[in-house]
């Protein structure tokens, strides 16, 4: 039996919202979880679509002290519903049809009408024909119809538009779930018409356990969770030798392109950067070379070295540059802004 809302961890207070919304059987057209990337946020969003999709939910069965037992809430884990509700992890969505989840690159281009892939942000095509193409009809099998947002700061503007009326006047059992990171990116609309749930970083324990599980090593996982944020999925990116060797190579290359002479090194890591289509790879570079910065400012500022405040600047150079690529910045002009900032502090 697999109820995924019974797996979520360390998340008592959204939980407790999700599970009292179902018992009492007011479940919110919209709602928006909001927190750390990996904390549970999307493990909570397929719970909660599992158990409104769920054959048995609602149903009593026998064995009570009078003959029948309270009625279940959430999803049984066992209904064919249930089992096809849960993502398959090939495609990283589910067979269930009245369970849909958008997110920017999943389907290709000609899959919802466009010529181009969504490099940048989800778009409206997407929204159009996963979301309004089917906002008219009714659940395909008759409990409900989930659509599930992955980041959803990444709507496009138009995208995050085109979904406004629908999340104000959403057909019968239909229910929208957006996640996000940054909430601060969505359009106040968008705010307004959906009921947060927070989610909180993870506990440094529970990181480790999950790394763990995950086939890393003991003392490799306590340290990484300690270095993760409370995030168990910045922990398994920073559990990832081969990963862990492209970061560091990554800090090097810009902290020497910062110090070159020339622009020949800056604007080849700018390049390499539009070709790498993963965003939050590159974010992670990011972070890790502003983390890599601020380390050494903190240093310079004990040795009283008068690089101190330069190295810092550069850190929060860095910083900038991750909120213009959490707000849909191109790669190659965020990088080649940031090391040119750099290079003139």
């Amino acid at each position: 039996m697999v109820d995924l809302l019974s797996q979520l961890e360390a998340q008592d207070t959204a939980k407790r919202t999700i599970l009292h919304a179902l018992k009492s059987n007011r479940v919110h057209h919209a709602y928006l979880f909001a927190g750390p990337d990996g904390v549970g946020k999307e493990l909570a969003a397929q719970g909660l679509a599992q158990a409104l999709v769920c054959d048995k939910r609602g149903t009593s069965e026998n064995g009570g002290l009078f003959g029948m037992s309270e009625p279940r809430w959430t999803a049984c884990g066992e209904c064919s519903a249930c089992l096809r509700a849960m993502p398959r992890d090939e495609e990283r969505r589910p067979m269930h049809p009245d369970v849909v989840v958008l997110e920017r690159g999943l389907y290709a281009p000609e899959a919802i009408g466009r010529r181009t892939p969504e490099t940048q942000d989800l778009s409206i095509d997407q929204v159009r024909t996963l979301v309004l193409a089917r906002a008219a009809y009714a659940p395909h099998e008759g409990r409900a119809k989930v659509f599930i947002i992955r980041r959803a700061e990444e709507l496009s503007v138009s995208a995050a538009n085109a979904l406004l009326k629908t999340l104000e006047e959403p057909g019968p059992r239909t229910h929208f779930i957006l996640l996000t990171s940054q909430p601060e990116s969505l359009l106040p609309t968008i705010l307004s018409r959906t009921l947060r749930v927070r989610f909180a970083p993870l506990p440094d324990d529970l990181v480790t356990k999950l790394l763990e599980a995950s086939g890393v090593a003991p003392a490799r996982a306590h340290e990484v969770a300690r270095l993760s944020a409370g995030s168990a999925a910045t922990g398994a990116m920073l559990a990832d030798p081969a990963e862990s060797e492209a970061r560091e190579t990554f800090v090097a290359r810009a902290l020497a392109a910062v110090d070159a002479g020339a622009l020949d090194a800056a604007l080849a890591l700018a390049e390499d950067a539009k070709k790498d289509k993963d965003k939050d790879r590159l974010q992670a570079f990011i972070g890790a070379l502003g983390a890599a910065l601020a380390l050494r400012a903190s240093d310079a500022a004990k040795k009283h070295l008068p690089n101190a405040e330069a190295l810092a600047a550069r850190g929060r150079i860095a910083l900038s540059a991750l909120g213009h690529l959490a707000a849909n910045g191109a790669p190659q002009l965020v990088v080649e802004a940031m090391i040119a900032r750099m290079r003139a502090t």
